[in-house]
Order: structure tokens, then sequence, then C-alpha cells
């Protein structure tokens, strides 16, 4: 198997209304890799809404920002930068940024392949090539 260095502008980076994702190590992109490893960034006041990920676990690791992480439907926890939250096949989880500025997370799901795919197909998904930049408009008041 030939070692590689990845460049993150050679990935394309998935856009939604919470915020971004891009994939850096998946099975469809990497030769060799089961797993898939990228960073998510939750804008100000927005999250990844209750959800689970029925054939494979999860880990995040919180690089910067401060948010509420829900596991299992119990009462949410706060998370912050250096805290490293596991979830288990299946169960149900949600995390929300509660902070002013982008929360940043690092993500593992082991399988990988599956779950992205699953993403791609949220309505509010787009894809953005390789090298570009996502753009956020301003809203004013509580929205």
């Amino acid at each position: 198997m030939k070692l590689s260095q990845i460049d993150p502008h050679s990935r394309p980076t998935m856009t939604f209304d919470w915020g971004t994702v891009k994939w850096f190590v998946q099975p469809d992109t990497t030769p060799g890799a089961t797993l898939s490893f990228g960073e998510v960034v939750l804008n100000p006041a927005k999250g990844h809404e209750r959800h689970n990920h029925p054939t494979a676990e999860e880990v995040l690791y919180v690089l910067s920002g401060t948010g509420e992480q829900m596991l299992d439907d119990q009462e949410p926890f706060l998370v912050h930068p250096g805290d490293v939250i596991y979830v288990p096949q299946g169960m149900y989880h949600a995390t929300f940024n509660t902070g002013w500025s982008p929360m940043r997370l690092i993500a593992l799901y082991n399988p990988g392949g599956a779950e992205e795919r699953a993403l791609a197909e949220l309505p509010d998904y787009t894809e953005l090539p390789p090298g570009s930049v996502p753009t956020f408009t301003r809203s004013f008041g509580n929205g």
C-alpha cells in the first residue's frame, strides 16, 4: 500500500444549513481505508440535530468552540476544546454550538463510507468542489 499525505484542498466540502464537513480519509477516496476521518464546523447557534448511525460508531474530538452534546436521548452536557465524545453504533445523538464562534470538531466513523453517503442525501446538502471556500450569510435578530 502506498503511504500518502492528504492535501485538505484536494477534498470536496459538504455544506449544510448548520455548517460544513470535509472528509480527509474515506474508504471511497483513500486506498485501503476502512474508516472515515474529517473535520466538522458547526456555525454559531446551529447544530446537527438528533440522528444516529445504524452501521458505524463515531468519535468526536472538540478542537475549538463550546457546545452541548446529547447522547442516547439523555440531557445534553457541555463540551469544550479537548473533550472526546464516543457514540456507539446506532445511538441517537446531537451536537449544538452554543458559542458565538464556529465550533470545530474532528469526526471519525468506523466503518466509514455509508454515513457520509447518508449525509449527502440530506435536503440542505450542497457539495463544494475541492479548493472552494464556503461562504456564509449573516442573519439579523433571532434567526
